[in-house]
């Protein structure tokens, strides 16, 4: 779906918020700094008035938010730089939690795509594509979210959660095409992956992705248009993402 062809309707009652809140709970990699908020004013002024105002300090890649293809591909797209066409569009929903929750370090595979084709038809051309492993619903407890809540370097070894495997991102690439993808785990990649292949392969192919993401059991499998907005940090890698789903009016 091209982005002319994309009508959105703001006052729909259909809207659903896929992003957490960033707070002193919020869920970053063991090995980045988490987010911090400071109030520099609260209160009423010396002129009579009601003022407010924060900073915030985050890593990029934490809570919700986006992957760049910079991120594990030299040289192609920083945040500020990934086309709004990847970004708004329609969206497909592939649920995986059955599996997921029983297995910690499952990962998503090409049956599942197909199984749920099989359903409801080949995935479309440059369609946003999100897999729900039912993990959101742990958040924001580390233990049972990452398999560890212990922070650092030693952390990393411990991670245990569902991602998107290798072979399957390999077939999304030369078999299908996607737009961008996205999970409500912590990393497009399981726990215990030492590469990073998943995101290496997509990255190369200039599809960015969504970690984190939550509410994924709300929506139907088709029928659902996405925007997926994040902080345009310029050469960023990633960054705090807002993204919502609307639910076609026609669906049930």
């Amino acid at each position: 779906m091209g982005l002319m062809a994309l009508h959105i309707d703001a006052h729909a009652q259909q809207w659903i918020d896929l992003s957490h809140s960033f707070d002193n709970k919020t869920i970053y990699w063991p090995t980045a700094e988490g987010f911090e908020l400071d109030i520099v004013a609260q209160g009423q002024t010396k002129g009579g008035y009601y003022y407010s105002a924060n900073k915030f300090m985050s890593s990029e890649h934490g809570g919700t938010h986006l992957d760049a293809p910079i991120h594990f591909a030299e040289g192609k797209h920083t945040v500020d730089q990934i086309p709004l066409s990847r970004l708004i569009g329609a969206a497909s929903v592939i649920d995986v939690s059955a599996k997921a929750l029983q297995n910690p370090d499952y990962q998503i595979t090409i049956r599942d795509i197909k199984d749920w084709e099989t359903i409801h038809g080949k995935l479309a051309n440059n369609i946003i594509l999100l897999f729900n492993t039912g993990y959101a619903r742990y958040w924001p407890d580390r233990k049972k979210y990452m398999g560890t809540d212990k922070r650092g370097k030693e952390a990393v070894a411990l991670l245990h959660f569902p991602g998107i495997s290798p072979e399957t991102a390999q077939w999304l690439i030369t078999h299908r095409k996607i737009a961008a993808i996205g999970l409500d785990t912590p990393s497009l990649d399981y726990g215990q992956t030492k590469r990073f292949l998943t995101h290496r392969l997509l990255a190369k192919e200039q599809i960015p992705g969504f970690e984190n993401v939550t509410n994924l059991d709300k929506l139907p499998p088709t029928g659902i248009q996405v925007i997926v907005l994040p902080m345009k940090i310029k050469g960023g890698s990633g960054g705090p993402l807002r993204i919502i789903a609307r639910i076609n009016a026609d669906m049930p």
